[in-house]
């Protein structure tokens, strides 16, 4: 009885023993750590990261989860990170040689030569110089120097020091390639596999070189016979089928990552490598298919379920996404990969604000996710702020390079602001770090035909379409070259070729139909719009570019704003046919119509900065002042620094008596972002004019007659200007030219009332 009484008692004590010991720091921070070890031997390396992060939130000062979350961020490419737990390490133990050895060889590899040789390098000569990985870590130090001599010397050194090592030979035989002593290369790697023929580096690296020489019968069988050393191992089956995709043998290549799904259903790389190489390939609709099986065969794995939920992003599958990723992020809170595909599932939802808000959060948790900064750059170019989208694009280019969406959203944006010497450079990274794009050379053939460039740029075209003959770009910038020497002919060629690749094209039609409009036949554009718009009904873009040319070509305003009306109607989202419609209304003498299409437009598109501007401009023909300054102010509110919306705005306050030192401030943003403007060159100096300094309102004004001569607005202010300055017979010239230009001037009144009062009208 005493027994039965006392065995409850003993498993509550028991109980209580183990809740202390998952709440004891030292055992959690233990268990994550060993966690994330497990992971990072099983190749998981971003599970490994959760679990050492987890460690490392644990207790910050555990050094050993620090150098193997470096690790992990090594293996996945995460160089910066990297960089920052290895030094983190070092604070944490400075006799951490491991560490000094690896921060070594990252600054070596990012050019920080001599910042690797005195804070580290010298530190390991003097500490441990018969340490075989100190002289090899030497050995990179010569080979960043240029001097591939002195870095086989010290390689030589590490060999004598341990010449049973198959990893010296095989960096050895890396500088013997660089230095084209290829025989000696040969010799090393295969030294390498003999000394360690389970060394999937040493295997790879053989059929590497096989493959770099052009060897592809060599390397092929090399790769091969690394899949039999080590048939779990998911890299010889992934250099296997790199290679057979360049040779062009995608069938083969397709046959071998089936055979590996099969082979290695237990291993995440391998069963993944089928739908990766779909995705890489642009077969979104397999690759999403592919991942649909994965993800009901392996519901747990957390790279499956990324993958699966950004290809459901992509196909526009926006609830099925966004239910993986909450099931992401409860399980792992802090995963900034699952935070950047909620941002993403934001951004699609046309929810850039709050999308800029969860991207921020991913990067305060990981700063060095440039995919995250590429989607903020995107979240922020929804928003309009170029500036800030710009500056996350950049962010993005320079920690992954190879990340092609950032370089392409950087060089689109210097694009479409016009700088021709940032948009070559761009282009010229594209090329650089991926030189089979098409978009590399098309945007660069773009900015140097604007640097005067011609040379460069007909090069670029014709790389582009030797890179991708059978994509639009090439031939829409090539017929975009022939339209600037009016060639037309062989502009129109080029865009009905590019039309031919993709019937769906609007660049290409625009091209087109531009060509026709040089040449003065609108006809033929209007013509041109409806025979692609009978094969491709359903295109707004297509609607959008029929209303133009019966806008602008034919001033059928009415037709006009039927195509634009299909163009809203087919995408309620096509800001542009908005915009245009609105101006048709106006070009037929209906502002009431045109009101209604804008204040539809905001309904439709509430964030579209141009829209909130154009409906400004219409309640200001109206009159309606403070509605005009409300339309402006939520330009403003959307993007602070839009000149446009800070011009009209400006000049608003000034012609009905606001607040002068704001519209000043404002008129002077205006300038400052649209420095050739007459527009805004009158409006900041209309500003000077009532705070009374004339002398600078008469320079800017000056400019802004210069520029357009023809606007009675800007006569009549230089008018006053000069007399107020006390110059009369500039002040009557100028004044007069008001009332020869528009005898109906608004102001018709006070312009004689002035002239009269000067001695003459």
């Amino acid at each position: 009885m005493r027994l039965a009484f006392r065995l409850p008692l003993i498993l509550a004590l028991i109980g209580c023993s183990l809740v202390a010991c998952t709440r004891d720091p030292n055992v959690r921070k233990q268990k994550y750590y060993e966690s994330g070890q497990r992971y990072f031997e099983k190749g998981k390396y971003h599970e490994a990261i959760i679990q050492f992060n987890n460690a490392i939130q644990t207790d910050p000062n555990f050094a050993s989860a620090h150098y193997q979350l470096a690790m992990a961020c090594l293996k996945l490419q995460q160089v910066n990170r990297a960089y920052q737990e290895f030094t983190r390490v070092i604070e944490l133990e400075p006799g951490n040689y491991k560490a000094h050895i690896e921060i070594a060889k990252l600054l070596i590899n990012n050019g920080q030569l001599k910042e690797a040789k005195d804070q580290h390098l010298d530190l390991l000569v003097e500490q441990d110089p018969n340490d075989p990985d100190v002289h090899q870590a030497l050995a990179a130090y010569q080979a960043g120097s240029g001097n591939l001599p002195g870095a086989l010397q010290e390689m030589q050194k590490a060999i004598g020091l341990d010449p049973n090592r198959s990893d010296l030979y095989l960096t050895q035989g890396l500088y013997q390639f660089s230095a084209q002593q290829y025989e000696a290369s040969e010799t090393s790697f295969k030294k390498a596999t003999v000394l360690d023929p389970k060394s999937m580096d040493a295997q790879m690296a053989l059929g590497g070189f096989y493959q770099r020489r052009g060897l592809y019968a060599e390397a092929e069988q090399q790769f091969r016979h690394a899949i039999q050393v080590d048939p779990k191992d998911p890299d010889p089956r992934s250099a296997l089928v790199r290679l057979l995709t360049v040779e062009g043998n995608q069938a083969e290549a397709e046959k071998v990552l089936r055979q590996t799904k099969e082979d290695l259903a237990d291993n995440s790389a391998g069963y993944r490598m089928l739908g990766d190489w779909y995705f890489a390939n642009g077969d979104l609709d397999r690759a999403t298919t592919e991942y649909e099986s994965l993800y009901k065969q392996h519901p747990k794995d957390v790279r499956v379920r990324r993958n699966f939920a950004q290809l459901l992003v992509l196909k526009n599958r926006l609830d099925e996404a966004g239910q993986i990723t909450d099931g992401l992020l409860k399980q792992f809170p802090q995963d900034d990969e699952a935070l950047d595909l909620r941002g993403q599932i934001l951004l699609s939802q046309g929810k850039p604000s709050q999308a800029v808000d969860v991207l921020q959060s991913a990067l305060q948790l990981n700063p060095n996710n440039g995919v995250a900064h590429d989607h903020l750059g995107k979240a922020f170019a929804q928003l309009g702020n170029f500036t800030r989208a710009e500056t996350e694009w950049r962010d993005a280019a320079r920690l992954r390079p190879d990340l092609f969406d950032a370089q392409a959203d950087l060089a689109a944006s210097l694009n479409r602001r016009q700088d021709w010497n940032g948009l070559y450079d761009a282009a010229s990274t594209i090329i650089q770090s991926r030189p089979t794009a098409v978009e590399g050379y098309a945007f660069r053939a773009i900015a140097a035909s604007n640097l005067g460039r011609r040379d460069q740029a007909e090069q670029d075209v014709q790389k582009a379409i030797e890179v991708a003959p059978k994509s639009p770009i090439g031939y829409i910038q090539q017929g975009n070259l022939r339209m600037m020497d009016k060639r037309y002919p062989e502009a129109e060629k080029a865009f009905q070729t590019s039309l031919s690749l993709d019937p769906k094209s609007t660049d290409g039609l625009n091209g087109l139909m531009r060509t026709y409009l040089a040449q003065k036949d609108p006809d033929k554009a209007v013509a041109a719009a409806k025979a692609q718009i009978a094969k491709v009904p359903d295109s707004s873009g297509f609607y959008d570019l029929l209303g133009t040319a019966l806008f602008e070509g034919k001033k059928d305003y009415a037709a006009a704003a039927v195509a634009f009306s299909k163009a809203i109607a087919t995408d309620k989202t096509n800001s542009d046919a908005y915009l245009k419609l609105g101006q048709a209304y106006l070009a037929a003498g209906s502002a009431e119509q045109a009101l209604a299409t804008y204040q539809q437009g905001i309904k439709d598109n509430p964030r579209d900065v141009t829209l909130h501007i154009f409906l400004g401009e219409v309640y200001e023909h109206n009159r309606s002042w403070e509605d005009a300054r409300a339309a402006y102010q939520k330009a403003l509110d959307i993007q602070p620094d839009n000149p446009i919306a800070s011009n009209n705005l400006a000049y608003l306050l000034l012609q009905q008596g606001g607040n002068v030192d704001l519209a000043l401030a404002m008129a002077q943003t205006a300038r400052r972002a649209m420095p050739d403007s007459p527009s805004a060159a009158d409006t900041l100096g209309w500003a000077f004019y009532q705070k009374g300094a004339y002398a600078n309102a008469i320079d800017l004004f000056k400019e802004a007659v210069q520029k357009k001569p023809n606007d009675a607005v800007f006569h009549y202010h230089l008018g006053m200007a000069y007399e107020k300055a006390d110059q009369p017979a500039a002040a009557r010239e100028h004044l007069r030219q008001v009332l020869k230009i528009s005898p109906n001037f608004t102001d018709a009144s006070e312009v004689k009332k002035a002239l009269s009062e000067l001695g003459g009208v």
